[in-house]
């Protein structure tokens, strides 16, 4: 065995709390994120002018995912978005890939969530989201700072770029 095998193999898993919000569906929206591997804790968030709320839960598994600096890790995703977890757990993202995501919803996220998840091991879990769950409250807390509220404060949240209302969709691809 190599030996940056049996680094891999001799690291503690990671849990990547995740959650998205937006004041309105589109409106301003942000991500949270909570981390935690053998004690140690990362908080992250940021936000976006205008976007939904799907965008923003699959962009905090995203961005978590992204942060992660080795290849290979053993990942456990916990997510109140019944959309992100399905859609990886059931296999639908797996058909939209196969069809060319043509008929996909946030095709550009989920492009850029393929390209890290095959990075690593990573699984699924789902909770109630406004559960009591502390992590899963810390993650909404920084989600709704980090769009609506630092929309609220007059704080210049950046274009979601990747976010298109449906009937512009629709008229793009005509």
């Amino acid at each position: 065995m190599n030996s940056s095998a049996t680094r891999t193999e001799n690291r503690p898993p990671i849990y990547l709390y995740t959650d998205g919000a937006s004041s309105g569906n589109p409106g301003p929206g942000g991500y949270g994120i909570v981390l935690k591997c053998a004690g140690k804790t990362k908080e992250m968030s940021g936000g976006y002018a205008r976007t939904t709320n799907n965008r923003m839960e699959l962009m905090a598994v995203i961005v978590g995912l992204e942060a992660v600096k080795w290849d290979n890790a053993d990942i456990r995703v916990v997510s109140d978005s019944s959309y992100v977890v399905n859609s990886v757990s059931k296999g639908w993202l797996f058909n939209w890939e196969k069809k060319g995501f043509a008929k996909a919803k946030n095709p550009d996220l989920w492009m850029r969530f393929l390209k890290v998840y095959r990075r690593h091991r990573v699984t699924f879990s789902w909770i109630k989201g406004h559960a009591g769950h502390p992590e899963n409250e810390r993650c909404d807390a920084l989600a709704v700072a980090a769009g609506a509220g630092a929309a609220a404060q007059g704080i210049p949240l950046p274009e979601d770029t990747g976010y298109m209302p449906q009937d512009t969709v629709s008229a793009t691809l005509l």
